[in-house]
């Protein structure tokens, strides 16, 4: 069980399948373990609430476009995994793209908490077209709001490009119901704004706003 913890760590906010982490096990820790098993073990990790995985977000898009239908895999605190990880500041600092990994599973767990609150749900979306998003917000009348999870401001542009391109497929090569609310959330951002092209940008300390 320690072990599958581990794996779940290392495999914050993806979506790895089952055989992955009995792979990752035997790569990093060199120990063999039943791919039923780590089933088992997995929804023992359920029950107890230290896991909370993403549903996976299918919108009516009309379309043959297939979805995938796999969750993405968190703690039910990122600082578990952290924890796990034996993570430290100076580490962290050095090692960006676990530090991304595991900022993404904190703006997940608080815009799930902050969506519960009215009557909304979380999901994440990826379909086989190579389109993806990081978290999606469905509210009770059905509309949608997409974001992306950004460390760095540097990749603000990179993120509105991409949520702009997804719904504009969606409502204009699909005649599907595109997201009502663009946004990118950035751990390194001063203050909330929205952009000249209608994105909304707002720093994970102003998301609670």
């Amino acid at each position: 069980m320690r072990l599958l913890l581990r794996s779940l760590a290392r495999n914050e906010s993806t979506t790895v399948t089952n055989k992955t982490l009995k792979n990752d096990i035997k790569a990093v820790d060199d120990e063999d373990i039943n791919v039923e098993t780590v089933a088992s073990y997995l929804d023992i990790f359920k029950r107890l609430f230290i896991t909370d995985n993403q549903p996976p977000f299918s919108f009516n898009i009309r379309s043959s476009v297939r979805i995938k239908q796999a969750e993405k895999r968190h703690f039910s605190d990122p600082s578990l995994a952290c924890a796990l990880l034996k993570a430290t500041l100076e580490g962290l600092v050095g090692d960006l793209e676990t530090l991304g990994f595991l900022f993404e599973a904190l703006c997940e767990r608080d815009l799930k908490i902050y969506a519960e609150a009215f009557g909304a749900n979380l999901y994440h979306y990826q379909d086989y077209n190579n389109r993806e998003l990081d978290a999606v917000i469905e509210l009770p009348d059905g509309k949608w709001c997409a974001f992306e999870i950004k460390l760095g401001a540097n990749q603000i542009d990179t993120a509105a490009a991409n949520l702009k391109r997804i719904r504009d497929e969606i409502a204009v090569d699909e005649k599907g119901n595109p997201p009502s609310i663009l946004c990118v959330i950035c751990g390194l951002s001063n203050a909330a704004y929205q952009r000249g092209d209608g994105v909304f940008v707002v720093p994970i300390t102003a998301l609670k706003n």
